[in-house]
């Protein structure tokens, strides 16, 4: 894999028998900026509702992994979490639908999220156990997908939430999924 700029490449030009060869080549590029470290000041003071709230706001940079699948955090509020993505040709798996790790990343980002949200400053959290049910497929030019997480217990030492993605464009639903966090303290 050839590194350009500190960034990894993939070829994947090479048409499958039977494809298009003479299909026009897709390219997609994200852009990020780095995010302050856990320890940092910037975050240390912040509970996990402000920290979410500021990278709404655009006062912290949102996490490299929304932009990279593309996604976003829209709501932020105690005990809940909004993000909505936007499905495309370039999660496709080898079927043609999008593949359920979109699905499972939305979901994943909203549950956690949802926790954080109930954090208090200095405390963060990481997923345990993740429970993923697909509904229907996805496809590429499904239009934007919005999952909506709620904490369901925030404990000393561990977290639950639950998430639905729905289609806002149709209101149905495509999967829901279930977490447990630990829930990290300062020592």
């Amino acid at each position: 894999m050839p590194r350009v700029g500190g960034m990894t490449t993939y070829d994947t030009s090479t048409p499958l028998p039977g494809a298009d060869a003479g299909a026009p080549l897709r390219s997609r590029t994200h852009t990020w900026r780095p995010r302050p470290q856990a320890g940092t000041p910037e975050l240390l003071g912040m509970s996990g509702l402000e920290i979410l709230r500021a990278g709404i706001a655009g006062d912290l940079p949102g996490a490299s992994m929304m932009s990279t699948l593309g996604f976003r955090l829209t709501e932020a509020a105690e005990g809940s979490a909004v993000f909505e993505g936007d499905p495309g040709d370039h999660l496709l798996n080898p079927m043609g639908t999008v593949h359920g790790g979109f699905l499972a990343t939305l979901l994943d980002s909203a549950l956690g999220s949802a926790v954080m949200t109930l954090l208090p400053a200095g405390c963060g959290y990481t997923t345990v156990q993740l429970g993923v049910h697909m509904i229907r497929p996805v496809s590429a030019d499904t239009p934007t997908l919005r999952c909506e997480g709620t904490a369901l217990h925030v404990g000393r030492t561990t977290a639950t939430a639950e998430a639905r993605i729905t289609g806002t464009h149709d209101g149905k639903l495509y999967a829901h999924g279930t977490t447990t966090c630990a829930v990290l303290r300062p020592r």
